[in-house]
């Protein structure tokens, strides 16, 4: 019999071959895969009739094939097939686009189920696009859906996710003590993770979600106070002598009072014999780099040496450039990134080792093993949640007990945030600088892109740079724009004299850098991307930004993609594009136009979003939250949290074996956590 860390390749119908492609999906064993949960679910239960069903809603379609399927072949060599379906109320045409197995599939005559949404044809005419479809069982039931490629469409994900419980069956240890699945009537383990993968009714899946999600906040929390109690103990090296104001007379511009207060509140932690460790979460062009330089030179004049950690190198080389204009040239500031070459490495390392350097700017090559420093007193990490906790704590051991400040551009309350962030202190940088532009902000519909195009090519015209923002990376079984076939069509149609570029997660670290430092440069006009850009480096050049399908994304992500724009002078503008009907779209999409407020933003974004929205979106705080929603399950986060610190106080005493089964989890989301 198998169990959960069986490793996936080992699952009947799956082999070596399928296993690299659930690898690329970080989907290793068995448990990785029943951890994969579905982003969202169809409805199979509730059949309506083709003349019942209505417009740009997703139906599931009990009928008979009418029509033998045909293909033909379309622009771009591409192949389109098609049939009609009829159900005994109506007829009705359905598409196929470039599947050439569908001929096959669908026999006349035969009754199936198709779901999908219904939409318009040319004529007006009632149609389907690419629906997903089956033999007309005998029990309909609620289908899960998952992330998709083309290498791995959802149903296979489906039918193997189906075979793994089969194999699994009786072997999931339950890891939640038994006296909190008892307090809070939690579902068990193996029940829950049959339910959320093959619920027979909602009320079912309800309850296998609300034991997910508990248990995901839970192991949160415990790692997040378990951090904190270990950290309590610890001595650093106070910083004596503020030189803040010392500072600010050397700038350009006057700081704001939040940024003020904000270096104020970290000279006085760094003050304390106890190490700082504070976050100092602003919204987009609030203007965090100052607050940390100011901070680093407080360290400097102190005898003090500071390192400045961000994902990626193009914002290393961002906040290398920025510091190095505030600093001027007294002030020596290293680079340290993957492409620096071996001997300015290791001159690099030999200036940080003597104390001649004091300040370091770099991406992960900061913690590699041959970096040794002087006397570092400050870490600073730039959009934290990129980083894990191992990879905070392997920059902080470069020094002894140095003082911690982290970055994030992600808008969370405050009251929340202090949930979240339970190892840190909390400085909110809540007012912009003077001069920046406001971004406008409109919502149209797709058939607006002819217009659109017009309008990118005159801004492009008059040396400005754009964005177009996709929400998958490449097609799917479902009805989104992937980015990899959109650069293709705009490049070879509207933008064939412009330079464009694609950006996406699938790419190399390596050639993701390269994008972006060409379209930094303005080699680059038009950037196709998916939310990859949604932490990255400032481009004031790049004045319009395009968010195709954008009822997909969050308030918040919206307003997070928006900032990558209105970073310079020029007024700039985002265009949504949808066709979404709905409420929540329609209201989301006002308070984008209406405001640029990110935490104004996150607070209507956590009204909306209600509590069954539990699937496939980003979440905020540390990564790879895979169920709870960090901005609505708020009630269960703080069951989680009370229950978490009463066993890390000692309050309630577990068994050891109920402390290594816990454990075992905690350390299983952390090194997850640690590995992104």
């Amino acid at each position: 019999m198998a169990d959960l860390e069986t490793r996936v390749q080992f699952i009947k119908g799956v082999g070596e071959a399928r296993a690299k492609t659930f690898a690329k999906q970080n989907i290793f064993s068995i448990n990785d895969l029943l951890r994969n949960y579905p982003r969202a679910y169809e409805d199979w239960n509730n059949v309506v009739s083709i003349r019942e069903a209505e417009i740009n809603e997703n139906v599931c379609l009990k009928a008979i094939v009418a029509e033998r399927p045909s293909a033909v072949r379309i622009n771009g060599g591409k192949m389109l097939v098609k049939t009609a379906i009829a159900d005994g109320t109506d007829y009705m045409h359905i598409v196929f686009f470039n599947n050439k197995y569908v001929k096959d599939q669908l026999q006349e005559n035969e009754e199936y189920l198709f779901f999908g949404k219904i939409t318009r044809d040319k004529y007006g005419a009632k149609t389907m696009l690419s629906p997903r479809f089956e033999k007309s069982p005998e029990k309909q039931r609620i289908r899960p859906v998952y992330k998709a490629t083309a290498a791995l469409p959802s149903k296979t994900t489906e039918r193997i996710t189906e075979k793994a419980l089969e194999q699994v069956k009786g072997a999931v240890p339950e890891f939640i003590p038994q006296y909190i699945i008892d307090k809070y009537r939690l579902m068990g383990f193996e029940e829950a993770l049959r339910t959320v993968h093959f619920p027979e009714s909602e009320a079912q899946l309800n309850l296998a979600k609300r034991r997910l999600i508990f248990e995901e906040l839970f192991l949160l929390q415990m790692g997040l106070l378990g951090e904190k109690s270990t950290g309590g103990s610890r001595v650093s090296r106070p910083i004596e002598k503020d030189f803040s104001q010392e500072f600010y007379k050397t700038l350009p511009f006057e700081p704001t009072g939040a940024q003020k207060r904000a270096v104020s509140e970290a000279l006085h932690d760094m003050s304390q014999k106890k190490p700082m460790n504070r976050l100092l979460q602003g919204d987009v062009g609030s203007g965090k780099t100052a607050v940390a330089a100011a901070i680093m030179y407080s360290a400097m004049k102190n005898g003090f040496q500071s390192a400045l950690m961000a994902p990626t190198e193009v914002l290393a080389n961002q906040h290398y450039k920025t510091l190095c204009a505030f600093f001027g040239e007294d002030v020596k500031i290293e680079l340290l990134t993957g492409s620096v070459t071996a001997k300015n490495k290791r001159l690099i390392r030999e200036r940080l080792q003597s104390g001649e350097s004091y300040i370091v700017v770099g991406t992960h090559a900061i913690i590699q093993n041959d970096v040794e420093f002087s006397k570092l007193g400050l870490v600073i990490t730039d959009e934290q949640h990129r980083f894990g906790v191992g990879q905070r704590a392997m920059l902080s051991g470069k020094g002894e007990n140095p003082h911690t400040l982290v970055m994030s551009a992600t808008p969370i309350p405050r009251t929340l945030a202090m949930m979240i962030y339970g190892d840190l202190d909390i400085s909110v940088l809540d007012e912009l600088p003077k001069g920046r532009q406001p971004i406008k902000t409109y919502c149209v519909p797709t058939s607006f892109h002819e217009r659109i195009y017009k309008f990118l090519r005159k801004n492009i015209a008059s040396g400005r740079q754009c964005y177009i923002v996709c929400p998958l990376v490449e097609e799917s079984e479902s009805d989104l724009v992937p980015a990899t076939e959109y650069y293709d069509y705009l490049k070879s149609t509207y933008f064939t004299d412009c330079t464009l570029g694609l950006l996406h997660g699938q790419m190399k670290p390596k050639d993701k850098d390269a994008v972006m430092k060409r379209f930094y440069s303005g080699e680059i006009d038009l950037l196709v991307s998916t939310v990859v850009i949604e932490v990255g480096v400032d481009v004031p050049n790049a004045t319009v930004m395009v968010i195709e399908n954008a009822e997909r994304f969050g308030l918040s992500q919206l307003h997070q993609l928006r900032g990558r724009i209105g970073r310079g002078t020029e007024e700039s503008t985002c265009i949504l594009l949808s066709d979404a009907q709905n409420d929540e779209a329609k209201e989301r999409f006002d308070i984008m136009c209406k405001t640029t407020d990110g935490f104004l933003i996150a607070k209507k974004d956590l009204e909306l979003r209600g509590p069954g929205d539990f699937f496939g979106s980003r979440q905020h705080g540390l990564p790879d939250m895979r169920v709870a929603n960090l901005m609505t399950d708020t009630r269960i986060l703080y069951e989680a949290q009370k229950t978490a610190k009463e066993i890390v106080d000692g309050t309630v005493k577990l068994s050891e074996d109920e402390k290594n089964a816990l454990q075992k989890e905690v350390d299983r989301l952390f090194v997850r956590v640690s590995m992104n």
